[in-house]
This record gives C-alpha cells, sequence and structure tokens, in this order.
C-alpha cells in the first residue's frame, strides 16, 4: 500500500460566507482520497473572527473550564470536549487585532463540505495540539466526516500471538499529522489531499470526531493543576462498587505530605476495611448521639432527625478515622500558649486530612469527611482499641460517586479577601 499527501495551492485567502468545497473545485479529487482542511479556513468561512485586542476575553468565552495556567500560557478544555492551548483561540493568520475561534461544530463544518464535494471523498478538519510530555506540536483530527476514524484491534493477536488489550490507532489523527508535512504553517497552504486510503472512508458521514475524545471519567489524567483542588466534592450517595485499598493508602501518602509544626507528624489514619468492625463503631457511635441528645433535652423526633444524617456514614464502603496526636508538641507554664499550641496541631491535621481528600479524588473515589466521632472520642477509642493519645478528628465515608454532585455555590474570592 502506498500514500500519497498533496498540497491544494493557489487556493484564495478565505473570507466569512464563502463556500470551501466551491474553492476546492479546481482540486484533483478522486473517489476515495480524504481531504485534509486546516480549521483556521474554515473558522473564517463561518465567520468565527473576532475583534480583540487580544485573546483574553475570548479565551474565557470559549473555556468550560481550566486545566492549568502558568503565566500567560492556558490550558482549557472547549466546549466541545477539546484539551489545548488557549481554548483553540487562535491570533496568527489572521488580521492584526483579530482572533480566530474554532468552528462551533466541527463535525458538522466536514459534513456540510463533503456532502457538497464532486466526488465520494472523506474530509478531516485539522487543528494543532501540544501533546503532555513531549516537545513540539501535532496536527490533530478536530472534525471528521466520512472516515473511519479510530481502529480497535483489541482481541486481535500480535505477529508473535500476544493478545493485544489496548491497542486502539487513531486513524484520523494520524491522516490529520501527516497532512500538514505539506501544509506546514508558513506556506499558505490550508489544504492537503490525501490519497491511498479508501478503505476507510465512509459511504456516510460516520461517527465523527466524538470516538477521539475521551470520557473525563476514564481519563487517568483528567485533573490539570488548575483543576486539582476543586475536584474534591463532598459525597453523600455511594455506589455499591468496591474501594481500592491501594487507592486510599496513596491518599495516605498525600496526607502526610501537610506541613506541621516542629517538624511533627501529627497524622494518623485508621482505615476501616472491615464490614463488622464499620458497623460496631457507628452502631456505637449512634447509641452515645442518642444518649447525649437525650440529656441535652432533644425530642425523639428531633434525635432521630439527626441521626439519619449519619447514614453518609453508614452506607460508604469504606471508613477512615483521621487522628491527632500531639508528640513532638511544646509545654509551656502558661495554659494560653499551650491552648494555641494545640491549635497549632489542629490546623496541621485539617491540612493533612484535605491533602488526603483532594488525592481519594485524583483516584476516581468520592468522600464526605463527617465530624461525628468528635463527639465520642472515648467510645471511638474503645471500639478501635486505639491509643489514649490518638483524637479522632471526624470519620471520612470513601466510595464511588453514585451520582454526579451538584454544582458548587458561585464563589467570589474577592468576597474573602482583606488587604492592608
Amino acid at each position: 500500500m502506498s500514500i500519497e499527501i498533496l498540497p491544494v495551492t493557489g487556493l484564495p485567502e478565505v473570507k466569512p460566507g464563502d463556500d470551501l468545497a466551491a474553492l476546492l473545485s479546481g482540486a484533483d479529487l478522486r473517489d476515495g482520497d480524504i481531504v485534509v482542511i486546516t480549521s483556521k479556513i474554515v473558522s473564517k468561512a463561518e465567520g468565527r473572527v473576532r475583534r480583540a485586542p487580544d485573546r483574553t476575553a475570548a479565551i474565557e468565552e470559549e473555556t468550560e473550564r481550566v486545566v492549568a495556567r502558568r503565566g500567560d500560557t492556558v490550558i482549557s478544555q472547549t466546549r466541545h470536549g477539546f484539551v489545548m492551548a488557549a481554548a483553540g483561540v487562535d491570533a496568527s493568520n489572521t488580521e492584526p487585532g483579530t482572533v480566530l475561534l474554532l468552528p462551533e461544530d466541527s463535525d458538522a463544518s466536514a459534513n456540510r463540505i463533503r456532502a457538497a464535494l464532486p466526488v465520494a471523498a472523506g474530509v478531516i478538519i485539522s487543528d494543532t495540539f501540544g501533546r503532555p510530555w513531549r516537545h513540539g506540536l501535532t496536527d490533530v483530527a478536530i472534525g471528521v466526516s466520512g472516515v473511519t476514524p479510530l481502529a480497535d484491534f483489541r482481541g486481535g493477536d500480535d505477529t508473535h500471538g500476544n493478545p493485544l488489550q489496548a491497542t486502539v490507532t487513531a486513524l484520523a489523527d494520524e491522516i490529520a499529522a501527516a497532512a500538514e508535512l505539506v501544509k506546514g504553517k508558513l506556506s499558505g497552504v490550508p489544504v492537503a489531499i490525501v490519497r491511498g486510503l479508501p478503505h476507510l472512508v465512509l459511504s456516510g458521514d460516520g461517527p465523527g470526531v466524538r470516538p477521539l475524545i475521551r470520557p473525563a471519567d476514564e481519563d487517568l489524567f483528567r485533573y490539570g493543576s488548575r483543576d486539582v483542588v476543586f475536584a474534591r466534592r463532598t459525597i453523600r450517595a455511594f455506589s455499591a462498587d468496591p474501594v481500592d485499598p491501594g487507592a486510599v493508602r496513596r491518599a495516605v501518602e498525600a496526607g502526610i505530605a501537610a506541613p506541621a509544626p516542629h517538624h511533627t507528624t501529627p497524622w494518623r489514619f485508621v482505615l476501616l476495611e472491615s464490614p463488622e468492625v464499620r458497623v460496631k463503631l457507628l452502631d456505637a457511635m449512634r447509641d452515645a448521639w442518642i444518649d447525649d441528645l437525650r440529656g441535652d433535652g432533644f425530642t425523639e423526633e428531633s434525635i432521630a432527625k439527626r441521626v439519619r444524617r449519619g447514614d453518609v456514614l453508614r452506607n460508604a464502603p469504606y471508613l477512615v478515622v483521621p487522628c491527632l496526636v500531639m508528640e513532638g508538641s511544646h509545654t509551656y507554664r502558661d495554659e494560653r500558649r499551650n491552648a494555641s499550641e494545640r491549635e497549632m496541631f489542629i490546623v496541621a491535621t485539617g491540612a493533612g486530612v484535605e491533602n488526603f481528600l483532594i488525592q481519594l479524588a485524583v483516584e476516581g473515589l468520592g468522600s464526605a469527611w463527617v465530624s461525628s466521632t468528635m463527639f465520642c472520642r472515648p467510645v471511638v477509642r474503645e471500639i478501635l482499641d486505639l491509643p489514649s493519645t490518638w483524637d479522632p478528628m471526624g470519620c471520612v465515608a470513601v466510595g464511588h460517586a453514585a451520582e454526579p454532585p451538584r454544582d458548587r455555590a458561585p464563589r467570589d474570592a474577592a468576597d474573602f479577601i482583606l488587604t492592608r
């Protein structure tokens, strides 16, 4: 099999409203060809041009979420699902003072162009992406019509008879990158024809680019540096899926990386992996709460309502009890200073728990930090057989979220800042 990659030269400057298929009427197109079109000219033809002194406002408008930010560089996820620099907003190859946005729907754009071509060809709309852990840029497909986007070899065997378990080739991306070899960034050639792959050209539009976009729940690197802290959400409904104990232990590693006073290690994490121990602890805590609430004069109806709040712990498949230890703390003659010393250790414990919760989220686990154990510490120590110096600081419910968490309430950081 041989492949030809042919530049389409002599195209005029594309303007809003231009018919790209008509502009290609003079090209040597044949049945079975694949036409690769740079997204810039599609954006220009569709009027996706904005007057802007810089790209900042346009990037914000096109961004679904910020994945990472360093200085002026922003890696964002667009509403199309692409994770790319500057949400695909481009200030190159356009008039000064303007920027280009990605097409509204690149698959739909590719479908329209393909339908108007005089031959049975496929169409790929390409754009330039950076790649994690690699220097340099390459073109990938952001819109596909009439082309098989992926080749799935899973379930087959290699030449040595080894089963293929993870081999899925991004055909549309490979074709887009190959076409860029003759288009180039500075040559002014926005279209190329890839010939020799008729077996990849479909009779209909096909699935488009969607199969190339990895769903968030399958992405091991879903969270960029901007996302990590916000990945932690309080989850109160868990599925029946089991929790990987290794993931919890990795979260503990993150927890004990928190800052602490006097170079101490004030954190201990009690992992309740036995269902019998979890039930025994929760039953004893419930009885202790009921006794306390009755002693405080609460009605039975109010007590029942408050006890039900502990259901998040009872329904979780895994529990963790973070504990504070004061080893390495200083003792002073002044009780005020002793109280401050303890507060320092409490703050450090909270930092450790927050690290722990964030890493659970990165591991794909939901959590809820409930302060319940702090109201019955002697009971918790007895049931879990903890040293008297271990101070339970709540209980963390861990599991896989049964449903997506609700959106966060909007908060403006300026409301929480005081400048002097």
